[in-house]
This record gives structure tokens, C-alpha cells and sequence, in this order.
């Protein structure tokens, strides 16, 4: 807004303030702000934000509202500010006052933010009467999206309530010149959260610094610790050691499914991955998300078992003062470099927050508990990322982004869009922004159902928005959609229904500020989407704005036998194609040698009568296929293991000379509404040939990638020829392949193409919510 003409020597205004202003130290800042001008007045938080009265000269009233802007912490974002001339009153002095509570509910709580450089200088400082205290925080880290119960933001409404301060943090906490001046979570040793530590059977075992020193002990001995964490509990073993993670990984009934590692130090993990400038940056950012990074060859003083066959490691560093006393400090006991530090559940459901649950949940799991009595309010998973082109890919947005909203291109009603059934992440937006919870898992038990539920209504209380809208997927199996259809019926809230993959695409476009004005060339790979034909997409090519789409071209259909069967075992998506494509399934081939006779011949007699082999066109079974076909996995413990799997062995190779192409057929005319069809029946018979002549499962999985990046840039040629196009959006799981997304984007980008891809939110099912609410707004 601009601001007000002067209307004399003093000037009071009241100067509202919107974004991330609460939990950031903003008050404090302007406190000190104020009074370095010599202004009087006040400041509180609001449901929306921040509201301050300032009075003095106009001079310095005009710093003021130019300097709370371009000055304020480092955490804070400013999106809107407002001014209003009021009359002076010419009371004396500046104040912070007490929170107001408008019934407005705008104000932007943020993240949960990594340990400061100062607050790990006093955890490690003998002489700091904080010293070793697994809780410090001040204005600038900390907990604050798990710990909020409500707004305004105050000590009050969060999970540190039952702590009341000792008279020394009530002196920081009160003193303008303090770094803690006016910290909600301020704590210490003697007011703070206690940690302890639980032994099988409910046993206490130690409290305390003995607590910290016990769990280091126990790691050490090869146990496998159950540790809460800001968002829940993680559970933590020695990576080095074999026996451990093996331990761990049967325990959790993981699969093959790669574990997360913690190391104390970005020294430590330099000899097992490639770390670029960027990975470095994220590594100690104020986020410290997991980041994927391609391993060395040798793999360093990491046990195989946790990541068998991974091209990546995900890697963090201590985010918490907990973690970073985990690995000790100088001086303490040696321990573990380098911990697993994975999600504290039973695979496949949601992230464990209760003690009460985790000492009965993770009873199977872990050996001992290291918990604190500080509650968390909401779940919160670790966010993963990864890096490519030196832009940063997300994998899963949830700590240290959530709840930040996302800009909207467009302004909406007030909607709810509910995400997918895999890796759900659900979005709640109105006007220009939307804000998307955490990861909230797989939505195939009752309790993720449960945290969903949750989530949705703390996110509800923090915005303030009441969804008049619902928004969700096309297939009616989805519990996700099931839950929207009771929510509509009983709530009278308006539901659309949205196809899967023009989700994605809409998802890509919103995050670029797209106005949906022009459509673009959505090309949407996948592993699975309900398809507007009964079919199974998953390889298709929109046309696409926020109003709808037309298919301009997929991959050919081929029978998905078995459903689940052929996700779980890839060497069955392999004989389907290999028997869509009239190619024998020779006993030499490996994908044959992977089934047993008896299931062969079921199988052939499955997809000769076409029994329970629903069509489809997804890329990402091609993948599966290719995989088993070359002999890399014919078994997926996990979601994308085989794709997962042939991306590593594509890159460790360097050149294999030309790609596999596939068969591109159209219906008609070209500029008619026809689909181009793309057939990987030359793609399959040259990795059959390419086999039988002993070329290596590397050499084939490169040239496949290759083929598909030649795939995408010769159909959106075709698109761009006939529909003057320019705009290629790029969008699905199968584009989480750093591979294959650094090869489509450079072979469209030199031919002159614009193209989109996510950096906001994944192009997996967790960015799927974003595209549902954008494409609601527009066919309410």
C-alpha cells in the first residue's frame, strides 16, 4: 500500500503486517526497531499477522515502515503490509502487549527451523549455562509448526505451555537486548522438557545427561534406539555396522527400501556421495532436508543394508540440539559417525508422535527409547531432496516447509483438494494461497485415515479457511476420495472430482505462476492414474490448462495382470509386454527364468483370455518391465524399486551410443483429434536382440532411458507442429528420475521449448493436491 502524505511534525500509524511474522522474532524486532528511531507505540500478533502503532517524528515513522520490510529476520517473510494515519495520542514509550485475537486467522506459522550457529556455540560452551541442554532454541530456530496448538502465536498456545519458565529464562525472555527476547519455546535445564530413557518394559534406565550418554552407549553397542524427534519418532542404529541395520531393516519389515542416514558432520559423509555447492548448502541450511546424492564408488563405511542397489544415499545433518548431542560432543566417548535414521512406525503407516503409542507401537522395533515430555502437536516427516542441474528437486515437502503457503496464480474459493492414496499430502487454500500439510503417508490403514483427519483440522485452525469446495481424484477405490465423499455429504461442501495426471500437470503450472491463459504440453509419467476410459494411465501427453485437457498422445496399452501382482513382481510386466509386443518369452530371457513353470503357465493362460488384465499405459510398468527384462529386479519390495533400480545401472555407464526408438503410429490426420500411440515393440525386441548378443543390464538400462527422452522430445515436436505450443510441463513420479529429467529438459530446452518442472513440490503424488484445487476453481 502506498503510504499516507505527513500531516505534521508527529505521526502515529497503525502498521499491519502479513506472512510469516509469528514465531520468527518479529515483535522483538520491531521492539527494537521502535525504540532505535525513538518512537512510541505498541506491538502485538493478530490471528493475521502482526499489527504495530507507531508514533513519532515523521521522519522516523517513515524509516520505520520502510525498515520493517527490508529488515527483518532472517526467518521472517513479509507478504503484505498496511498503513493507516491515526491521531497521536502522545503517550510515552514502546511495548509489546498482549496478543490479540481478532478471529481472523491469516498469520503464516512457520517451519520448524534447524539449531542456529549461536545456539550450537552455547550447547557446546562448558561455560554456558546451557550447556548441553537438548532443548535450545531462540528466536531464530527451533521448533514452531509442531508445537503450535493455536494463534496467535504465543508460549501459551503451544506445547511449551506446561513449562514455566525459571527466573533466569523469564529474564532473557523479557530483556529487548536479549537473543531470546520474547522466544516462545525459551528453556533451559531447570524449566525445560526433561529427556529419559525407557528400557523394554516401561524400565527407566537414566534421566538427563545420563539419558544422552546411555542412548550414545547403546548405539554404539550395535541396539536400534527408538528417538523422538520435533515431528515424531525416528528409529536410530550405527550405519556401520552390518549387524544392526540388518537387525533394523527385519524388524520394520522394510524390503530393500533404502534407510535415511544422519551423519554428525558434512566431513563425514565426503567420501561416500558426490556433494556439489548445492547439496552442501541444504545439507546445513536452516531446512536440512534428507538430500539424495549419487554414492561414490566403494560406498565408505556404510553396511550395504542400507541402501541395497540404490544409485543415492539420503543423507541429513542434526537439525535438533538432541541429534547433535546424539553424536556427542568434544571431549565425549567416541560413537557412531554416521546413524540410520529412519521414520519411527511400522512400514506403511504414518510417523509415531505419543510416548504412550511409540512404547507400544515401536515395542517390536527398538531396544530402548530416548523421549522427552515436550508433546508434538502435529506430525511432521522429514522432507527429501534432491539435486539436479543444480536445482533442487523435492521428493517429499514436510519439515522445514510445511506450513509455508504456496503462491497461487489465481485466486480461489475456499477449497480443500485431498492429494492421492500414495505419499498423500492434502492442500487447503483460498484467495492467491494454499497451504499443503506435511507428508502424510500412504492412506491404506486406519491410522494414517486418523492423521489425515488431524492434520486436516490443525491446518484448518491455523488458516481460518472453511473449505466450501472439496477436490479430489477420479478413482472411486481411493480411500483419499472416499474420505471427500462422506466430507461432502455430511459437510454440503461442493465436490469435483479431478482426472489424476491433468492434476499433475496443473500442479507444475501452478508453482510457475501460470495463469492457465494459454494450455501447455503436459507430458505426465507415472506408475498409476485412474484414466477417464476405465484404463490405467500413466504415459500420457496433455494438452492442458486449468479448465480440462485433451490426450494428445500416450503409450500403448498393455494388460496389467493381476493388478498389484504385476506392481509387486516386475518380471510379470515384462511377459505382458513381451506378449502385447508377439515376442516369445524364451527360457534364456531373465525375466522368464525369474517365474516358475507353474506360474508361466498361468500367466499365459491369463493373458490369452484376457482375465483380470485391466489396460494400461503407464510408463512407469514400462519401467518395471525393461528392468526385469535386462535382469536388473523382478521383485519390488518397495514402491519404484525396479525403475529405481535400472536408473542405477543407467548411470554407471557413460556412453552407449544411440537409444532404442519407439514406434510412433497416429489414428489421423495430424492435426486432427486422433492420439499418437507410442509402441515399445522396437524397444522391446532391441533389448531382447541387445541380451542374446551379452550387452550388459547397464548398457541396456541407458539406452531404455535414452529412448524415453527421445520419446518425450519427438512427441512434443509433434505437439508443438500441430498446436503452436511452446510450454512443456513435466510431471509424475517418473520424473523424480534425475536421469531421465536432465535428458528430457536438455533435448527440449535446444530445441527451443520452455519447459517447467517442479521445485516446490514433488512431481509425485505429494504435489498431486496443488493441481486438484487449481483445477476445481476453475469446473466448480
Amino acid at each position: 500500500m502506498t503510504a499516507p502524505a505527513d500531516t505534521g511534525a508527529v505521526q502515529r500509524r497503525r502498521v499491519a503486517v502479513e506472512g510469516v511474522v509469528q514465531g520468527v522474532g518479529f515483535r522483538p524486532f520491531v521492539f527494537g526497531l521502535a525504540t532505535e528511531l525513538g518512537l512510541a507505540g505498541h506491538v502485538t500478533n493478530t490471528g493475521a499477522g502482526v499489527l504495530a502503532e507507531v508514533e513519532g517524528s515523521a521522519e522516523a515513522v517513515r524509516a520505520f515502515c520502510h525498515r520493517i520490510r527490508s529488515d527483518a529476520p532472517p526467518l521472517a517473510e513479509v507478504h503484505t503490509l498496511a498503513q493507516e494515519v491515526l491521531a497521536a495520542t502522545g503517550a510515552p514509550g514502546f511495548a509489546i502487549v498482549a496478543s490479540r485475537d481478532t478471529g481472523t486467522r491469516r498469520a503464516v506459522i512457520p517451519p520448524d527451523t534447524a539449531t542456529c550457529a549461536d545456539c550450537l556455540a552455547e550447547l557446546a560452551d562448558p561455560g554456558d549455562r546451557r550447556h548441553r541442554h537438548p532443548f535450545i532454541t531462540c528466536t531464530n530456530c527451533g521448533p514452531r509448526y509442531t508445537i503450535v496448538t493455536g494463534l496467535p502465536y504465543d508460549r501459551a498456545r503451544t506445547t511449551m505451555a506446561r513449562f514455566p519458565m525459571c527466573a533466569d529464562c523469564a529474564r532473557e525472555y523479557g530483556d529487548p537486548a536479549d537473543r531470546r527476547f520474547h522466544a516462545q519455546p525459551i528453556a533451559c535445564h531447570a524449566c525445560g522438557p526433561r529427556l529419559s530413557l525407557i528400557g523394554t518394559r516401561g524400565r527407566h534406565r537414566a534421566l538427563g545427561e545420563d539419558a544422552m550418554a546411555a542412548a550414545r552407549r547403546l548405539l554404539a553397542d550395535g541396539a536400534v534406539l527408538a528417538v523422538k524427534g520435533i515431528g515424531g519418532y525416528h528409529l536410530a542404529c550405527d550405519a556401520a555396522d552390518p549387524a544392526a541395520v540388518a537387525m533394523l531393516r527385519r524388524r520394520k519389515a522394510r524390503g530393500d527400501k533404502p534407510f535415511a542416514l544422519m551423519a554428525g558432520r558434512l566431513s563425514d559423509i565426503e567420501e561416500l556421495v558426490h556433494l556439489g555447492e548445492a547439496e552442501q548448502r541444504l545439507l546445513t541450511g536452516a531446512v536440512r532436508p534428507i538430500v539424495l546424492m549419487r554414492r561414490r564408488a566403494g560406498g565408505g563405511p556404510v553396511a550395504e543394508a542400507v541402501a541395497p542397489r540404490s544409485p543415492d544415499l539420503g543423507v541429513m545433518l542434526p537439525y535438533t540440539p538432541l541429534h547433535q548431542l546424539l553424536f556427542g560432543l568434544p571431549g565425549d566417548p567416541p560413537g557412531p559417525r554416521l546413524l540410520v535414521m529412519t521414520s519411527g512406525n511400522l512400514s506403511g503407516e504414518p510417523i509415531i508422535t505419543d510416548d504412550g503409542e511409540a512404547l507400544e507401537r515401536l515395542a517390536p522395533l527398538a531396544d530402548a527409547w530416548l523421549m522427552h515430555d515436550r508433546p508434538i502437536h502435529v506430525p511432521c516427516d522429514d522432507s527429501v531432496v534432491r539435486v539436479w542441474s543444480d536445482e533442487v528437486l523435492p521428493v517429499r515437502r514436510s519439515r522445514g516447509y510445511a506450513p509455508l503457503p504456496v503462491a497461487l496464480p489465481l485466486a480461489v474459493p475456499p477449497v480443500l483438494a485431498t492429494g492421492g492414496d500414495l505419499k498423500n499430502t492434502f492442500a487447503l487454500a483460498e484467495g492467491r494461497s494454499a497451504w499443503l500439510s506435511g507428508h502424510i503417508g500412504d492412506m491404506d490403514d486406519l491410522a494414517t485415515l486418523r492423521t489425515f483427519d488431524r492434520a486436516v483440522e490443525h491446518v484448518r485452525e491455523l488458516t481460518g479457511v472453511g473449505a466450501t469446495l472439496l477436490a479430489t481424484d477420479r478413482h472411486p477405490g481411493y480411500r483419499s476420495s472416499q474420505w471427500a465423499v462422506r466430507r461432502s455429504a455430511t459437510g454440503g461442501s461442493g465436490l469435483v472430482r479431478v482426472q489424476h495426471h491433468h492434476a499433475h500437470i496443473a500442479s507444475v503450472m501452478a508453482e510457475h505462476g501460470l495463469d492457465g491463459s494459454a494450455p501447455v504440453i503436459g507430458v505426465a509419467f507415472d506408475g498409476t492414474g485412474y484414466g477417464d476410459d476405465g484404463a490405467v494411465w500413466g504415459g500420457e501427453v496433455l494438452l492442458a490448462d486449468y479448465d480440462g485437457f485433451g490426450r494428445f498422445a500416450r503409450l500403448a496399452y498393455a494388460p496389467l495382470p493381476g493388478g498389484d501382482a504385476a506392481v509387486e513382481r516386475p518380471y510379470r510386466m515384462a511377459l505382458a509386454h513381451l506378449h502385447t509386443a508377439g515376442l516369445p518369452w524364451s527360457a534364456d530371457l531373465p525375466c522368464t527364468a525369474a517365474c516358475t513353470e507353474r506360474e508361466l503357465l498361468l500367466l499365459k493362460r491369463q493373458l490369452e483370455r484376457n482375465l483380470n488384465c485391466v489396460p494400461t499405459s503407464s510408463m512407469g510398468r514400462l519401467f518395471d518391465a525393461v528392468s526385469s527384462l535386462a535382469g536388473v529386479c523382478h521383485w519390488s519390495g518397495y514402491e519404484a524399486q525396479a525403475a529405481v533400480e535400472l536408473e542405477a545401472a543407467a548411470a554407471s555407464v557413460n556412453e552407449v551410443g544411440e537409444g532404442y526408438g519407439f514406434e510412433l503410429a497416429h489414428g489421423g490426420t495430424e492435426s486432427g483429434d486422433a492420439e499418437w500411440v507410442a509402441d515399445p515393440r522396437p524397444v522391446l525386441a532391441a533389448v531382447v536382440a541387445d541380451l542374446q548378443a551379452g550387452a550388459t543390464p547397464a548398457v541396456i538400462a541407458l539406452r531404455f532411458h535414452r529412448a524415453v527422452a527421445g520419446l518425450v522430445h519427438a512427441l512434443c515436436v509433434r505437439a508443438r507442429r500441430s498446436h503452436a505450443l511452446e510450454t512443456v510441463a513435466l510431471s509424475g513420479g517418473v520424473f523424480a528420475n534425475t536421469l531421465l529429467l536432465t535428458d528430457c529438459v536438455a533435448a527440449l530446452r535446444r530445441d527451443g521449448f520452455t519447459v517447467l518442472v517442479h521445485r516446490r513440490v514433488p512431481p509425485n503424488d505429494g504435489g498431486l493436491a496443488l493441481g486438484q484445487l487449481m483445477v476445481a476453481a476453475r469446473t466448480r
